[in-house]
């Protein structure tokens, strides 16, 4: 492949359900970043491999962190950015060379070898693994950079790649490290959980007011709490309110972001429809993390990419997170006249979240006796990424559907679907309940668990199903995590992932019982038959 050929599948709205080529990706990912990312991939498998049985220093493993995280879908448009990681890591590949002369010196790994492998199989969990760590990373670095480290982490990232890099490991073998990613992945969540709660305590549930006030504000999107913290102290007595964007939307609910009385609430909805709701806003945006889309003219000015998220000819602001430009940006546009009225994607004027484990389970025995007297009937965790295509309204019209005697569970993007609609309460409690970001779905397994427990059942015996939306690759990651957890009959969609060959989707189907979307009415029959 060259520079103006292509080969991109890992999200699910790839071409035509199989995967894009030629010059550019759905997503606006050109065919030379989509390379030089293959290329990135490749050196940190030759990293992996010459290092094996080394420990790499604190900074390379960072380093590996932050390369995987920039291949995730919609965070680095930037090809000068991803050239500067693969000059890093071919530099720590050289550094453990140097250091023992004995060491094997594997070449880069050429990615097309695991893109057009003969064997399907091997190219499907190959994929599986890939796109699970380039999850893991995410969640791997927003508790790196609040400083929560846990060794294991990185060890298993290097033992995935040499796995993805292996010319060697049959099938069985690779889907064992399918599902060691999962227990990688759900180590790697919880550690997320533990940073974000330790640093800035336990969400409480709030009502979020969806209007924007008049003056000075700023919007900070994506899901880097440490970032938004940043701004918000930048931006103390400068008369600025400051607003969250799609999964920055949970940080109203942590006290120690709260406690900075202008933080505001949140504008607009989700990801996928910035294009349509930045038009003309008078303030800047500040992209902490994946979930850009190329910015339109008339207000590319406006956006600022920080930490992995990178654009061509953006202002791109570095580790030392000076914020001052995007102030007096925000001073100089100075907001809208009054009051704005933005609202939800159906209507709704306020919205809530803050519904973590803590929240929930501060209720658990209300929650065990509802179930017990029938007042609660049954659980439906609906959760996961949004996106562009029009059938994501399904999960709009299953929420709606769903009796009023069932407890809807949420986190993560695909929330912007419903979230702003009220569905009233059940058993004392709002039927809707907001967990957090996606970064926050430790907090739908943990309840799982807790309530397993309580009743002292499984999982799977649990009036609880699973509805699961993806998009993108920490997605694939929470997948991984409830596979290895042994959980069956989610429900993924609204499509199968184009990477899963027929003999691994049959597998998984098999093992797991993991299904598609129907319709709404017949889905939930379906799960009420099934528990």
């Amino acid at each position: 492949m060259n520079n103006n050929q292509m080969f991109c599948f890992q999200c699910q709205q790839t071409a035509k359900g199989t995967g894009c080529t030629g010059k550019a990706g759905v997503c606006g990912k050109t065919s030379e970043v989509s390379n030089l990312q293959d290329k990135l991939t490749g050196a940190l498998i030759g990293l992996a491999y010459v290092s094996e049985g080394e420990v790499l220093p604190e900074r390379a493993n960072r380093l590996v962190i932050e390369s995987l995280f920039t291949t995730v879908t919609n965070a680095d448009f930037d090809a000068g950015k991803v050239q500067n990681y693969i000059d890093e890591i071919n530099a720590e590949k050289e550094a453990v060379l140097k250091n023992d002369p004995d060491c094997f010196p594997f070449e880069n790994y050429d990615m097309n070898k695991v893109w057009y492998a003969r064997d399907e199989d091997i190219r499907s969990l190959k994929s599986l693994i890939l796109f699970g760590m380039r999850g893991m990373s995410a969640y791997a670095y927003h508790a790196l950079v609040l400083g929560f480290i846990d060794k294991s982490i990185f060890e298993f990232i290097q033992k995935g790649l040499r796995a993805v890099g292996s010319d060697t490991m049959g099938a069985d073998e690779l889907f064992a490290v399918v599902l060691e990613t999962g227990r990688a992945g759900l180590d790697t969540m919880k550690l997320l959980d533990e940073a974000n709660t330790g640093i800035y305590g336990n969400p409480e549930p709030v009502e979020i007011d969806l209007s924007i006030e008049k003056g000075p504000f700023i919007v900070v999107s994506g899901h880097d709490y440490l970032v938004l913290e940043e701004i918000l102290k930048q931006t103390e007595g400068k008369g600025i309110n400051v607003y969250t964007h799609c999964e920055m939307l949970p940080a109203n609910a942590y006290p120690g972001l709260t406690k900075y009385p202008h933080l505001k609430g949140n504008f607009g909805t989700a990801w996928e429809r910035q294009q349509k709701e930045f038009i003309d806003i008078p303030a800047p945006v500040v992209f902490t993390t994946n979930c850009l889309m190329p910015p339109k003219a008339n207000y590319a000015d406006r956006i600022y990419t920080t930490e992995v998220v990178g654009y061509p000819e953006l202002i791109h602001i570095g580790p030392e997170r000076d914020f001052s430009a995007v102030i007096e940006q925000s001073l100089r546009l100075g907001g809208y006249s009054e009051d704005h009225p933005m609202t939800g994607i159906n209507g709704g004027g306020t919205v809530m979240t803050g519904f973590a484990h803590h929240a929930v389970l501060s209720h658990a025995a209300e929650i065990v006796e509802a179930v017990k007297n029938g007042t609660i009937k049954h659980f439906y965790l609906v959760g996961g990424c949004d996106g562009a295509w029009p059938s994501r309204e399904y999960y709009t019209n299953f929420v709606k559907d769903t009796p009023p005697d069932t407890i809807i569970l949420t986190c993560a993007c695909g929330k912007f679907r419903f979230n702003d609609i009220n569905l009233g309460t059940a058993a004392g409690l709002p039927r809707l309940l907001d967990l957090g970001q996606c970064n926050d779905s430790y907090s739908g397994i943990k309840i799982a668990l807790a309530l397993a427990d309580a009743f002292g059942c499984g999982v799977n015996e649990l009036p609880l199903s699973f509805v699961i939306s993806w998009y993108e690759q920490k997605a694939v990651c929470i997948l991984l995590a409830l596979l290895y957890l042994g959980i069956e009959n989610i429900q993924l969609g609204p499509s199968l992932p184009a990477f899963l060959s027929p003999n691994i989707l049959n597998t998984l189907v098999e093992k797991y019982k993991i299904s598609t979307n129907g319709s709404p009415e017949t889905d939930i029959e379906k799960f009420a038959a099934v528990k």
